[in-house]
């Protein structure tokens, strides 16, 4: 048994540490009460929540507004802005509009400086294939077009701008790949985003029919008649066609060595759509059909 001594002793331990504790807690609560008289006099916010009056604005010092003398550079002016990198300016990355099935699209892009000519009878029957397969996917539609030596015009029907994001994605990346197989080269074939105009009139989409396919005409790379580099061997609006008088006898050389090759593409499988929307399948004809030897109009000609 513990002696009785010991136990008054380890009662008196117990109780003197108990009194210590209150002590010490009487001793945190009179700093804390201290401290927040001290932030309350200074204006600042005390645990309770309250304001205390302490400076206020009319105390402060007065502002004093400083001439601004700057130098012409910054801020929103004409010519601000990265400068185009190439030769010619980037299209911008602005988000695109969503799109509307009634409207076709006329779309253009351009091919890296310093790659082959796009327009050679090597490429011919590889860019038919590709368009062909590429020609109606996730809702995008490839109604015409035409190749020229560095770029592609094309007319096309997208059920909204989803359709027209993937179908372009990915008719452009197969075209990428088997152009860089041909030609036994490696990288980017597509350096900028394509153009999107929409055409909103019959006479709109007339102009650009008889602009995509003629377009070779305006660039001096073929004469008279129908451009094997177009879909104009599947066109059905030409006024008065004949494929026998039709073919490409002021065409470059290596293309007037097949004179019927207009007469023989029309026999392939066709490469483009037929047109759903009405201003391609019958709207633009209320200006007449295109002649195979119409005069073209650039976007900005008025007569």
């Amino acid at each position: 048994m513990m002696p009785h001594s010991l136990c008054h002793s380890l009662h008196d331990s117990v109780l003197l540490g108990s009194t210590s504790s209150r002590a010490m807690h009487r001793h945190s609560t009179t700093k804390s009460a201290a401290r927040s008289a001290s932030r309350a006099a200074a204006g600042r916010r005390t645990r309770a929540g309250s304001y205390r009056r302490g400076r206020t604005r009319a105390d402060a010092a007065p502002r004093i507004e400083l001439p601004f003398e700057g130098h012409n550079w910054g801020g929103r002016r004409a010519g601000a802005g990265r400068k185009p990198s190439g030769s010619r300016a980037l299209h911008t990355h602005l988000a695109r509009p969503e799109r509307c099935a009634r409207f076709p699209l006329h779309i253009t892009t351009r091919v890296r400086s310093g790659l082959p000519s796009l327009r050679q009878r090597r490429t011919l029957a590889l860019l038919v294939a590709i368009l062909r397969d590429g020609s109606d996917r996730f809702g995008f539609r490839l109604i015409e077009y035409s190749v020229q030596s560095n770029h592609f015009h094309m007319l096309v029907e997208v059920s909204n701008q989803g359709a027209l994001t993937r179908g372009t994605k990915g008719l452009f990346v197969r075209l990428a790949r088997h152009l860089n197989r041909l030609w036994g080269r490696r990288g980017q074939v597509f350096p900028d985003r394509y153009h999107v105009r929409e055409l909103r009139s019959p006479t709109e989409v007339r102009r650009a029919l008889a602009y995509v396919l003629h377009n070779a005409r305006r660039h001096g790379a073929f004469g008279r008649g129908i451009d094997p580099f177009s879909s104009g061997p599947w066109f059905d609006g030409f006024a008065g066609r004949d494929l026998r008088n039709s073919g490409v006898a002021s065409a470059p050389a290596h293309v007037r060595s097949r004179p019927a090759l207009v007469e023989i593409m029309a026999h392939w499988p066709r490469v483009t759509c037929r047109p759903r929307c009405w201003l391609l399948r019958v709207g633009w004809q209320r200006s007449g059909l295109i002649r195979i030897d119409e005069r073209v109009l650039a976007w900005i000609d008025t007569t």
